[in-house]
């Protein structure tokens, strides 16, 4: 079945207004178009309709119109204001499964004369609230390359966020090669939009980002000496008023190691798990291989506990236990989260969301028995940050979905603890 276009018959013929502020009568209605879109009783939007609407689309047709709708795009997310040119308000709409624009006009009376659902494109750069810079950094051992997003309203000093990536082959955009949901890009705009800049960057060998050495080289410390590396580049421009790192899966673990160094003024810890490698790669093995090959990934690890490398593995299992990067994960192995999150002596702050399929809400907990820091959980967010359903074949949706908003929550939480870093 072809995407429904929903159109409904509009009464526009007044002639545009200069651009305005969004009158506080449309927040009403699209507030409450939202609310009974998303609980099906399209009967409840249709008692919004002028009498002219109701004439020229009736209600059996606008029911079936409006049920079709929602099968195939879900539930409204966000219905961001965008502009207002009497009598017509633009809304960004974000659908579950798409994002259009929603124009609502309504008259005297507060009844709606007209919708109409209409493709979105892009916003234009000049229009983002941030402006990108592409940073390569050189380092003993390869070259960190990565986009500094500077918010574009700033005026003097402005906090600084580096955005450390998850687990996996991730980009600067939280891009990896079964992951197209661009939540680290999401995540620049959304600071910037709050007077916040960023940076994130290429995982070592991924993207543009080029390490020196071959993968049997590669160890866990590469990733916190690439943090501390960034932040001294960070510390030395007089941009920024203070330096605050937010690890994301992996990369929680790798933040709160680098949040010992001074220069770094609080840590943010997103989905980290409060496990050590060893665990965190099991569990991920039994949800991922059938049994014979978790009891061949436990093979490996009882030669890692030895010291040595076992350089008989199943072909299934070369992508996260080939001989080459058993090394690496011994490395990773050594550091507990509940013990290094132990010597961070600054402000922190762990989100969790509460339908992450891979970082269980528990983890949050333990981490917070290591310290008191302050605990979010974001009821609805998966480990990709965006709202999703803990059914795991449309929370997996959600990670090849870059139009789908961060989830709102999370943004007015990392905003707000950032703003209260002295």
């Amino acid at each position: 079945m072809n995407k429904v276009s929903f159109f409904l018959i509009t009464f526009l013929f007044a002639a545009k207004l200069f651009a305005q502020a969004e009158p506080a009568k449309y927040t009403v209605t699209t507030a409450r178009f939202k609310k009974f879109y998303n609980s099906n009783k399209p009967d409840s939007i249709f008692s919004q309709f002028s009498p002219e609407l109701k004439t020229a689309l009736p209600e059996d047709k606008f029911k079936a119109t409006t049920i079709q709708l929602k099968d195939q795009l879900g539930d409204l997310l966000i219905a961001e204001f965008v502009k207002y040119e009497a009598p017509l308000a633009v809304y960004k709409a974000i659908f579950r499964n798409g994002v259009f624009l929603l124009n609502v006009s309504i008259n005297s009376k507060d009844q709606l004369t007209g919708l109409l659902l209409s493709p979105y494109q892009e916003t234009a750069a000049q229009d983002e609230p941030i402006t990108e810079s592409p940073v390569a950094l050189k380092t003993l051992s390869g070259t960190i390359s990565g986009t500094l997003a500077m918010p574009k309203n700033a005026t003097g000093k402005v906090p600084v966020v580096i955005i450390i990536p998850g687990y996996g082959q991730v980009d600067r955009n939280g891009n990896g090669p079964k992951m197209n949901n661009n939540v680290y890009k999401l995540l620049a705009i959304a600071l910037g939009k709050n007077g916040i800049a960023s940076l994130r960057y290429d995982k070592r060998g991924v993207g543009q980002s080029i390490s020196a050495g071959k993968d049997k080289d590669m160890r866990f410390d590469d990733y916190f000496d690439d943090v501390y590396s960034l932040t001294g580049m960070l510390g030395d421009d007089s941009r920024f008023s203070k330096i605050i790192i937010l690890g994301h899966g992996q990369g929680s673990l790798v933040g709160m190691i680098a949040a010992v160094d001074d220069r770094i003024k609080a840590f943010i810890s997103v989905e980290g798990t409060a496990l050590t490698a060893d665990k965190v790669l099991t569990e991920m093995i039994k949800k991922t291989y059938p049994q014979y090959i978790a009891d061949g990934f436990k093979n490996v690890l009882d030669t890692l506990r030895r010291g040595k490398i076992n350089n008989k593995v199943d072909p299934a299992l070369y992508p996260v236990a080939r001989p080459d990067i058993q090394t690496f994960i011994l490395t990773w192995w050594r550091f507990d989260p509940q013990t290094e999150i132990k010597k961070v002596k600054k402000p922190i702050l762990i989100v969790q969301g509460s339908t992450d399929l891979d970082v269980d809400v528990i983890n949050a907990e333990k981490l917070k028995k290591g310290k008191l820091p302050v605990v979010a959980i974001i009821p609805g967010m998966n480990y990709v940050l965006k709202d999703a359903p803990i059914d795991k074949e449309p929370n997996m949706a959600t990670y090849t979905k870059p139009d789908l908003p961060l989830k709102p929550e999370l943004v007015t939480t990392l905003v707000d603890f950032i703003n209260r870093v002295p």
